[in-house]
């Protein structure tokens, strides 16, 4: 049985998948070249002078002198022409001559396979033709990424030097301590403010002249991770609000793996800040895998994607001698083939490789404010260790203890204008990510230059890197597969026993860029977890390993976000992101709540959302020190779930609506009640008209705090044949998606928006009849105050 429901759901052999791929990535890595039998073996000999510069690094490294040696020698495919020169293998750039190595011996694999001698029958049945191209393309891959006098690698080389086309490389970088928002982005709310109240005058139709710019909400969107089901339904979600007038009121928008890929292209030349142009893109470019080999090498040794797609390759090996190219980078750079070189492959942009360059279209106003997120996995080190008896180091169970509960994961945040991070309160302009930094200054190289931004494709692998996730993640992917199995039970028991030591453990490490808070211990905040100080690079993944939704940046101080609207494309939306929206909307399960999820989302009921930023790191915080414990729902919800679990006030629908409260809390119990809206089970419905008039005084209250409108992606019957939790080309490692099928998807994405369109209208009129409210309630106290304070200057003149 489980077997058939692992060939019907291809998606859940991800794991193996992966693994092989890891394996594989690994033994290219490292393999040592086989014997080379073809006619083009003298064509590509090892030098000399590389074989001492890799010893004189290898020295430098503190390498035994005699290991390098071996590993040189198992290096050498000929010993021939060695005076002709292959890579130039800088001995500053220990990085770049790592990457010879691994292009040298994949060639080398390849031609030592003589592909004649195959038996024509076992190479057609098991072998594509494509394969007999292999050899070709890493021979021209090989070519394009020599050092050597007019290669494609020194003309990128050279060009990264060139101030007119970088001129990042000649500014001086420093890290911004601070827990406020940079320059940049408090004068992009400025000029935003002008376009939004415009739109909210459109949207709701009240005349502009009437509109004060205070009144105006300010209203951010976010998009859920899932691969290419979230950045497709994203983007299809994103297109009715946009048809519909309600993303020209946004002043920022959120994203997390799927979703960070729909804002990239948006916010390039391809999109052209259009999400219909960018459907059509999308339909044109993904019905081929990303990793589909010919296609794939094509790409990188034909041009102009050649240069296109490599360019950052060059720029981060020669540029920084400590970088590693892994299987994430490659990843990235493989999503881009796919993403952002458009159809005809001709028409490839530079401008689209850079996030400072998204500041082009924000500057004005004119658009939201992108934010991109990504993790890093902070796991305490066991400290401590003492000696057993027998000569081993192990940690105390105190100290084992301590590093169970402390690991948890650090958010970072990307926008055309910064890298910040809550955890470190420091952050960096985006146009220097890339650079290494010591004591808050960027660094410079020795011609007075810095690198160049990091480019967008090791962005794309980083913020979609959920093949990163931990065992822990791993399992609970395969768990639903494999629950029939014999003797899953007491297997299934144990892991769980195990789960806090699986969550420490990536198969697949993440990708890494240098470190920015290097030599700042003693001006980061004390909470600041010491092990950050100790790497030259931050490794950052898919930041859905902590949450689908990224709340966590659109709740940070000075954003000061009235409304939020979540479009969720998670795959398993009730079981494994509900840490996003409050509790009482159907989960979590009672007898699996979490306390740690009620004070997340406690956040609702703040008074100002830097009362929020600090109950979500305060139950972040909790959640270090406890594992899980019941959660309580305010009574009155929770009787009604165990007497109706169709309860409408508890069930997810296609837009749920809740409302946060400003009052301060008067009781322990958590979580407090948040009140949900618009739960009438039809507007025909006798008790609609007292319900609507009761939502709307919880909107338009004094008291009202946040207000939260979730868009799960859920089945629709007016949309047949597509289901998200049962159509296996939904799946978050699925990377074909035919026309047909995204047209299933947008056309879901938009039946569902449809469906509670009127609520989103309903509910942004109300919070702007609120700020309205209490602007004109702030004036008259002040016109109060004053015509209080000349009365008692000058005397009441009528007595």
């Amino acid at each position: 049985m489980s077997r058939r429901i692992i060939s019907q759901r291809p998606y859940h052999r991800v794991l193996p998948i992966l693994l092989g791929v890891s394996l594989a990535y690994r033994t290219f890595a490292y393999r040592k070249p086989l014997a080379n039998d073809s006619s083009d073996e003298k064509q590509w000999p090892r030098t000399s002078k590389i074989l001492t510069q890799q010893r004189s690094l290898g020295e430098k490294h503190g390498k035994p002198e005699n290991a390098l040696s071996e590993q040189t020698t198992t290096s050498t495919i000929s010993s021939s022409d060695d005076d002709i020169p292959l890579f130039d293998a800088d001995p500053g750039s220990s990085a770049w001559a790592s990457l010879s190595d691994r292009v040298e011996n994949a060639r080398a694999a390849l031609n030592a396979i003589t592909w004649s001698r195959v038996g024509d029958d076992i190479a057609n049945f098991l072998l594509p033709d494509w394969t007999l191209d292999l050899p070709g393309y890493f021979s021209k891959l090989q070519r394009e990424l020599e050092m050597a006098p007019g290669s494609l690698a020194e003309e990128i080389w050279e060009e990264a030097q060139d101030s007119t086309l970088n001129p990042e490389i000649v500014r001086m970088a420093k890290v911004r301590v601070s827990k406020d928002l940079c320059e940049e982005e408090k004068m992009f709310k400025q000029k935003r403010r002008r376009y939004t109240t415009r739109a909210l005058a459109k949207y709701l139709e009240i005349p502009e002249e009437e509109l004060d710019p205070e009144d105006v909400p300010t209203i951010a969107v976010c998009g859920s991770g899932g691969g290419l089901r979230a950045l497709v339904a994203g983007t299809s979600s994103y297109l009715s609000a946009q048809e519909a007038g309600l993303f020209d009121c946004v002043t920022y928008t959120a994203g997390v793996s799927g979703s960070c890929w729909a804002q990239t292209l948006y916010y390039s030349t391809i999109g052209n800040q259009d999400f219909g142009t960018l459907l059509h893109h999308l339909k044109r470019r993904i019905g081929t895998h990303i990793a589909y080999p010919p296609t794939a090498l094509g790409l990188l040794t034909a041009a102009p994607t050649n240069k296109f797609l490599l360019s950052g390759i060059v720029e981060k090996l020669k540029g920084d001698p400590t970088a590693e190219l892994g299987l994430v980078d490659l990843y990235g750079i493989l999503l881009a083939a796919r993403l952002l070189v458009p159809r005809g492959e001709l028409g490839v942009d530079s401008r689209n490789l850079k996030l400072s360059n998204q500041q082009t279209y924000v500057q004005d106003g004119a658009h939201p404010l992108p934010i991109y997120t990504a993790v890093r996995h902070e796991i305490p080190l066991e400290e401590n260790k003492a000696d057993d008896g027998k000569g081993v180091k192990t940690a105390s169970p105190a100290t084992k203890e301590k590093a169970k509960q402390e690991a948890w994961f650090q958010w970072f945040e990307f926008t055309p204008y910064e890298l910040w991070s809550e955890e470190v309160e420091a952050g960096i302009p985006s146009w220097s990510v890339g650079r290494h930094f010591h004591n808050g200054i960027g660094s410079v190289r020795d011609n007075g230059l810095s690198v160049p931004e990091l480019r967008l494709p090791f962005m794309l692998g980083i913020w979609g890197s959920a093949f990163c996730a931990t065992l822990s993640h791993y399992y609970k992917e395969i768990r639903p597969v494999v629950k029939g199995v014999l003797g899953f039970g007491g297997i299934d028991d144990l892991l769980e026993e195990k789960n806090d030591e699986l969550i420490k453990v990536h198969p697949i490490g993440p990708a890494a860029i240098p470190n920015y808070v290097l030599g700042l211990e003693d001006q980061l905040p004390a909470t600041a977890a010491k092990s950050i100080f100790q790497s030259d690079h931050l490794e950052l993944a898919d930041a859905g390993m902590s949450n689908n939704l990224p709340i966590y940046p659109l709740l940070r101080p000075g954003r000061d976000v009235d409304i939020l609207i979540a479009f969720d494309a998670s795959a398993d939306i009730k079981t494994e992101n509900w840490l996003s929206v409050p509790v009482g909307a159907g989960w979590p399960k009672a007898d699996k709540a979490n306390a740690t999820a009620s004070k997340e989302l406690d956040a609702v009921e703040a008074a100002s959302l830097q009362q929020a930023a600090g109950r979500i790191a305060d139950a972040r915080e909790e959640k270090r020190k406890t594992n899980t414990e019941a959660a309580t729902t305010s009574q009155s919800e929770y009787d009604q779930d165990k007497e109706n679990p169709t309860n409408p006030s508890t069930d997810l629908t296609y837009c749920n609506i809740w409302v946060g409260t400003t009052l301060e809390r008067t009781s322990t119990r958590e979580p407090p009640p948040s009140k949900r809206l618009f739960t009438s089970p039809s507007p025909s419905s006798s008790s609609s008209s007292s319900t609507n008039d009761d939502d709307n005084w919880h909107l338009t209250s004094p008291h009202a705090g946040l207000a939260l409108v979730y868009f799960p992606f859920l089945p629709n019957p007016s949309v047949a044949g597509v289901d998200p939790n049962t159509s296996d080309f939904m799946s978050t490692w699925n990377f074909i998606y035919t026309p047909e099928q995204i047209e299933k998807v947008v056309s879901l994405a938009r039946a569902n928006f449809e469906e509670g369109k009127g609520k989103v209208k309903r509910v942004v009129r109300a919070v702007y009849e609120r700020k309205r409210a209490r602007r004109l309630a702030a004036e008259r106290r002040g016109l109060d105050k004053r015509w209080r304070g000349r009365l008692k200057k000058e005397g009441d003149h009528f007595r």
